[in-house]
């Protein structure tokens, strides 16, 4: 499979959304949308609004229609989605379960510690990518060498 591209830009801007979330101690997810032709580049960072606690998030029914209608109008497909966890990162079957990414090949990552101490610059040490599989399981991909599958450019 193609690496997505993660620019730097977006993944600052995710970082700050993230960030939010928990300085109130709160879990938050944000989406990297992608041009629903092609699509390898994560160009675009989406904030849907969100029910937060310590140890999830749910997005209402009015924040999946809202997110629909961004997508339809700007031709654009949810690529991957990231949230933070208070501790360890780790995809965990609730994860597994209210996954808003669906498609074989959907991204899922997770940053520890509400993503507190995560910066540009240590991202890819700090989180762990989880991809969608063709039988429909969530599996660990690596972060670094050939079948890495996100690649943070400028």
């Amino acid at each position: 499979m193609t690496p997505r591209i993660l620019p730097t830009a977006v993944l600052h801007e995710t970082l700050g959304i993230l960030r939010n979330g928990g300085e109130l101690r709160c879990e938050r997810v944000a989406l990297w949308l992608a041009a629903t032709t092609g699509g390898s580049v994560l160009g675009e960072v989406y904030e849907p609004y969100q029910e937060t606690a310590r140890d999830y998030f749910h997005l209402p029914p009015e924040s999946l229609q809202a997110l629909m209608a961004s997508l339809k109008s700007g031709r654009l497909k949810v690529a991957a989605q990231i949230h933070t966890h208070p501790a360890e990162a780790f995809h965990s079957q609730a994860d597994a379960k209210w996954a808003i990414v669906r498609h074989s090949g959907a991204l899922s990552l997770v940053l520890p510690r509400f993503a507190a101490t995560t910066t540009v610059a240590t991202f890819l040490e700090e989180v762990k990518i989880f991809e969608l599989s063709e039988t429909g399981e969530w599996m660990l991909t690596p972060n670094h060498g050939p079948d890495a599958r996100l690649l943070v450019r400028p």
